[in-house]
């Protein structure tokens, strides 16, 4: 059972004293971010993956399954030194990263990748004195509830809210997205976009813009509901965006055959993918309910100063840094049906080593606490380049709005009292644990 805390943020500004002005009125108290990996090799294997095409899928600089690249490190170290200046410079870091350190809590999803990725990130925001990444290796709760027993999930029920938002027909998709399966044809097979009638697939080789879509149950909550020939789409187009992200000569990204634009466009059947397994709403709640709960706990946490049951960190922690996968950021995203669009990128894309992130400001006239959500990525050309970051020259930043809850135009702010209420009527009591 939820226990609701909403009261507790009468207490909090009760109990909080202001401190200097800052530009737009506010001080800032807290930040969680909520970031995916950083850049990886494929998390399938080269004979499966060349199954799907006529050419090989070129190898990364390191070998193995779902393991960040020395650029994907780069860049994530870059991304943490772009928030050490920016959290320095609203005075929530001091820049003594020894003293720094003990306010920061860092948590990541047990998987290498990931832990890899929360101490690169850490390495750029406290390079003197890291904190500690904590992880856990069985299925994390917070990002794993069902698989962790917290959540409960109806493979049926699953499965049919999918299959609604269909129209009872998967393989429409297939039409839905003719323009985008064509140009991913052409470049596993390996011919001219455009090419009438288009070849049949080459003897031995697996067409998998032809394979049948479908929906039925899942089996984890990583895999949620199965759709068929549209994650062995998925599977063949993962590569590309880390290809091109880590860098790799253009001439090895997707065999040469598209730009940054045409990754793009073919990666709109992925997010189709991701949209439809975590942001549909019986599975949102069922899967990110638990998180939602702990970010809004963590909030409040920090807004009164007193230990909260199903709040991350301890009450003093500045900085809550957690690490998953784009999945659970789309389900997340999908639960408070939050939307963002920055530049080179589909809209709501969870880009690599990109973060959603919950600012807890104070409003220095009156002592409100404020909640601000604002999505924050490299854009490709910052990955592939491994451009550094700077105030002056910054990642891709597009502030969030808070549906039935952001009252403030320009910046989207909503007072903390009605953030926690709307998690409460948003979330579902069942899936959600008190733990920490």
């Amino acid at each position: 059972m939820m226990v609701r805390f909403a009261a507790f943020v009468t207490l909090a500004i009760a109990c909080s004293g202001l401190a200097a002005q800052s530009s737009d009125g506010t001080q800032l108290k807290q930040v969680i971010l909520f970031g995916r990996h950083a850049v990886r090799t494929p998390n399938t294997t080269g004979p499966v993956l060349n199954n799907f095409s006529v050419l090989p899928y070129p190898g990364f600089a390191v070998s193995g399954l779902s393991v960040i690249t020395p650029n994907g490190t780069a860049n994530e170290t870059l991304l943490g030194g772009y928030f050490r200046l920016w959290l320095t410079q609203e005075k929530l870091l001091t820049g003594n990263d020894g003293a720094d350190s003990a306010f920061v809590y860092l948590r990541a999803d047990g998987a290498p990748l990931l832990i890899a990725t929360a101490q690169a990130f850490d390495a750029g925001l406290l390079p003197a004195a890291q904190a500690p990444v904590n992880s856990t290796s069985s299925a994390d709760p917070l990002f794993n509830p069902v698989d962790a027993g917290v959540a409960q999930l109806d493979e049926k029920m699953a499965a049919a809210a999918v299959n609604g938002r269909l129209g009872g027909n998967p393989q429409a998709l297939a039409t839905a997205y003719a323009a985008e399966l064509a140009l991913l044809r052409s470049v596993l097979l390996n011919y001219p976009a455009g090419t009438a009638p288009p070849p049949a697939a080459p003897a031995g080789k697996m067409d998998v813009t032809a394979a049948p879509i479908s929906v039925t149950a899942g089996t984890s909550s990583a895999l949620p509901v199965n759709l068929g020939g549209l994650l062995a789409i998925d599977t063949a187009i993962d590569p590309f965006v880390m290809e091109y992200a880590d860098g790799m000569a253009l001439s090895d990204v997707a065999w040469g055959a598209l730009s940054s634009g045409g990754i793009s466009q073919v990666y709109r059947l992925y997010d189709r993918t991701l949209d439809l397994e975590y942001r549909t709403p019986y599975l949102a709640r069922v899967l990110s309910s638990n998180l939602a709960s702990h970010i809004a706990r963590t909030l409040v946490q920090s807004a009164t100063g007193d230990r909260m049951s199903g709040a991350l960190g301890t009450p003093s922690d500045k900085v809550v840094g957690l690490i998953a996968s784009n999945f659970n950021i789309a389900g997340l995203a999908g639960l408070l049906n939050l939307d963002w669009l920055v530049p080179g990128y589909q809209a709501d894309v969870a880009a690599p080593g990109g973060a959603l992130v919950f600012e807890l400001r104070q409003s220095l006239t009156n002592g409100e606490f404020l909640v601000r959500a604002v999505y924050i990525t490299q854009t490709m050309d910052q990955l592939r380049n491994r451009t550094p970051l700077t105030l002056a020259a910054p990642p891709a930043i597009a502030p969030v709005f808070l549906p039935g809850c952001s009252v403030h135009n320009a910046t989207f702010d909503c007072p903390l009292n009605r953030f926690v209420k709307w998690i409460e009527r948003t979330v579902d009591p069942k899936s959600i644990d008190l733990d920490n």
